[in-house]
């Protein structure tokens, strides 16, 4: 599962090269999470995740609080949480997450990037089937030995634990996500490299040199998408 770190690794990388789109997409992804429960991370799960997250691409205390207090204030903005499936070349996949306060004109700019990148739309339930949700979450402060040792100290049951360029990533299933911190915290850590909850393939697919080229521009335009939360895709970039 190494390449899949890869993966996540490198689209942490672009993302922080667009930090005020990235502090953005956050600050509307804690709104909404402190909007469906309490406005509190020690008392919903939800925003706690998301705040985890935002920490991972270093997303400023200010922005989480000003999306929080936002919540607070009682505003009416309301948003829809859509996926949206789709294939590019040669058998590539792709699931599109989304965030919109207008579905037409997500549905429109999401289709739109398909159409013109060498892609195309298909139901739902098209893609997703091919996709694991997972929960991954990596260390820099532990050797991959001590971490398994952990997980059975605790009594967790994971998928995988491998170590790759000094970090040790944990894959689990997605309701384990919070026990995998608490773990992690036990043992003092607090700080993460990788929190997420992503989709996994479970085959991956190559593409000659064209091909990839034309699909790394899809992936780039629907991560450009204001409504877009996360992009994933079975493709071995």
């Amino acid at each position: 599962m190494g390449r899949k770190w890869n993966n996540i690794k490198e689209k942490k990388a672009s993302k922080d090269a667009n930090t005020s789109r990235v502090y953005a997409k956050f600050g509307r992804e804690i709104y909404v999470a402190a909007r469906q429960g309490e406005p509190d991370p020690e008392l919903n799960q939800s925003l706690k995740f998301v705040v985890e997250r935002a920490k991972t691409y270093n997303v400023p205390r200010a922005i989480i609080d000003r999306a929080i207090d936002k919540a607070k204030g009682g505003d009416e903005e309301n948003f829809d949480e859509l996926r949206y499936e789709g294939f590019g070349p040669n058998g590539a996949m792709v699931i599109v997450d989304t965030l919109t306060n207008n579905v037409n004109r997500t549905a429109s700019e999401v289709r739109a990037a398909f159409g013109k990148n060498g892609g195309n739309m298909g139901v739902s339930g098209s893609v997703a089937y091919m996709f694991d949700a997972t929960a991954v979450i990596g260390v820099n402060q532990m050797s991959a030995d001590d971490v398994l040792e952990l997980m059975m100290e605790h009594d967790l049951d994971v998928r995988d634990v491998i170590e790759e360029d000094g970090t040790v990533i944990v894959y689990a299933e997605p309701e384990a996500f919070h026990a995998v911190q608490t773990a992690f915290r036990a043992s003092g850590i607090e700080d993460f490299a990788v929190a997420e909850l992503t989709m996994l393939p479970q085959n991956d697919v190559s593409l000659d040199d064209e091909s990839k080229d034309q699909f790394e521009k899809l992936i780039d335009v629907l991560e450009d998408l204001e409504d877009v939360r996360q992009v994933y895709h079975n493709v071995d970039m």
